[in-house]
């Protein structure tokens, strides 16, 4: 496994677009269209967001896409370089229009902030002291 793609409806796909912009996330303009466009978090992750009716080619029979703002549907963490890149980004979202989910978390060796975004779902910005970690 090299890649993740996390797929997501929102309900407006240029303003969502302008709000992870905002955050300094960029998109793949190859894999983006009316329907969809792919958000390149880094390297490895990336976020294909797709309208309403986009997104019904993936949903299952049988099956509706949740309203994140109404039920929870995943917790999307996303691990920052520093204590100080987790607040930044944090602070882009916020003044971009999100909304903060809960209080942050400073566990010392750890801290994280979470927001939602303008869809509901939810973001969770992370760092963790890779010293704490090591076996």
């Amino acid at each position: 496994m090299k890649q993740i793609f996390v797929n997501m409806q929102v309900q407006d796909l240029q303003h969502s677009t302008t709000f992870f912009k905002a955050l300094g996330w960029t998109f793949n303009l190859q894999f983006t269209d009316e329907n969809a466009t792919c958000m390149v978090i880094s390297e490895h992750i990336f976020c294909m967001l797709h309208t309403p009716t986009g997104i019904q080619r993936f949903v299952p029979k049988g099956r509706s896409v949740t309203d994140a703002h109404k039920q929870f549907e995943v917790l999307l963490a996303v691990n920052a370089d520093s204590r100080e890149q987790v607040d930044d980004l944090y602070a882009k979202a916020i003044a971009a229009g999100a909304t903060e989910c809960r209080p942050a978390e400073d566990h010392g060796f750890m801290i994280t902030r979470s927001f939602n975004d303008l869809d509901g779902h939810i973001w969770e910005l992370f760092w963790m002291d890779p010293k704490a970690v090591q076996g």
